[in-house]
């Protein structure tokens, strides 16, 4: 059975030699260009990752967990959210091997997570409904799925970068350096979600 991916576990044998693209390729990318090094960190640790490093692996987790996570959300609600998550990062796992840009892995995460994510709304939507005597929930839990509920109603490029930033705590350019988008169409995402989240909010009688 597949484990989750944890940062702390043994490190897994690499292949033995560096190739074109490899690790020392990203160290000497970096000597040219110190300004570069986050990015090229991360470079490292997606090569790594490739060749079989489960400690690499556990970085690029723990560096795109909040992005997962909200991702997750924004698209399939709070039921499930960290069973979701975990399973996203397990299909990267066994697909790390096929990820032909490792510049692109927070791209490529966000692809597997909303996949996931939808998977998993439509086998919600085949499901039974739940009998009448279930308990309906506490007021504090039901205004809170009622808003998530707006959020997901919102187009997906906004609800995706709302959540990343009031849910998960994302500054505008930590999003921005996680999801690949730019920073203006981080700012405007943003700016236009919150905008539209107020009309439909008020529109709801919550404002």
């Amino acid at each position: 059975m597949d484990e989750a991916p944890d940062p702390e576990r043994a490190r897994s044998s690499s292949a033995s030699g560096p190739g074109p693209g490899s690790v020392d390729d990203a160290a000497a990318e970096l000597q040219a260009d110190p300004a570069a090094a986050p990015e090229l960190q991360e470079l490292a640790w997606a090569r790594q990752a490739a060749v079989g490093d489960r400690v690499a692996f556990g970085r690029l987790y723990a560096r795109y967990a909040n992005v997962v996570h909200g991702v997750v959300l924004a698209t399939a609600g709070p039921e499930r959210m960290d069973d979701l998550s975990q399973e996203v990062f397990l299909k990267a796992l066994r697909r790390i091997e096929d990820l032909k840009e490792p510049r692109h892995v927070g791209s490529w995460l966000r692809t597997i997570a909303k996949n996931v994510a939808r998977d998993a709304l439509r086998a919600a939507r085949t499901k039974e409904p739940l009998p009448d005597e279930v308990a309906a929930p506490q007021r504090p839990e039901k205004e809170a799925r009622e808003v998530m509920e707006t959020v997901q109603m919102l187009p997906p490029a906004y609800r995706e970068t709302l959540v990343l930033r009031l849910v998960e705590g994302m500054t505008g350019p930590e999003i921005a350096d996680r999801t690949g988008l730019t920073p203006g169409s981080v700012r405007v995402n943003l700016c236009r979600g919150m905008k539209l989240l107020t009309q439909r909010l008020q529109e709801r009688g919550w404002l």
